[in-house]
């Protein structure tokens, strides 16, 4: 059966999703399942094009390397474990110019790919691969419906931001 995706928002999953098993990935998820969120502090998590450096969480990778007009990397963000205090924002330091990978910046779908999508994957490969598989064997059983607050599934679609549970419904899907 396929994993789907709704928002952590919609009113409606008991009906629209009868019998399913609703599971809450993000930050404000219960133990084990918070663990999919990508502020989860699962230590360890590769930098990209920094071999030197490692994560906290996904998300410390993705704010440690946005670049702001008034603002650089903040390599801080790399080591921050409270799932707290790790956004760097629009309304506080103006739109970001973009994220910087081997000293060139990136746009936001090319960041996405070279540094989102591969410290992501990672987290689930080495820091949550159990929970990949329970999803698998859950999913062979009965209807799994994973909950995000955003449900873009889409790497190209920049109109909202990706939903880290549409990867995780992606990577149960895969062999």
């Amino acid at each position: 059966m396929p994993v789907h995706v709704a928002s952590r928002r919609r009113t409606t999953l008991h009906r629209d999703f009868p019998g399913a098993l609703i599971l809450d990935v993000t930050s404000r998820a219960a133990e084990p399942w918070v663990r999919l969120s990508p502020f989860y502090p699962h230590g360890g998590i590769p930098v990209p094009g920094h071999p030197d450096r490692t994560s906290q969480s996904v998300e410390g990778v993705w704010q440690a390397l946005k670049v702001f007009a008034t603002e650089p990397e903040d390599f801080t963000k790399l080591g921050v474990t409270t799932m707290k205090g790790i956004k760097r924002t629009v309304r506080r330091l103006g739109p970001p110019l973009g994220h910087r990978l081997d000293g060139r910046l990136l746009g936001y779908e090319e960041a996405r790919r070279a540094l989102y999508l591969p410290a992501y994957r990672w987290m689930l490969d080495h820091r949550a691969a159990d929970l990949v598989g329970e999803l698998r064997d859950l999913a062979g059983r009965r209807t799994v419906v994973l909950l995000d607050y955003t449900t873009n599934g889409d790497v190209a679609d920049l109109s909202a931001p990706l939903s880290h549970a549409a990867l995780v419904a992606r990577r149960v899907g895969e062999p």
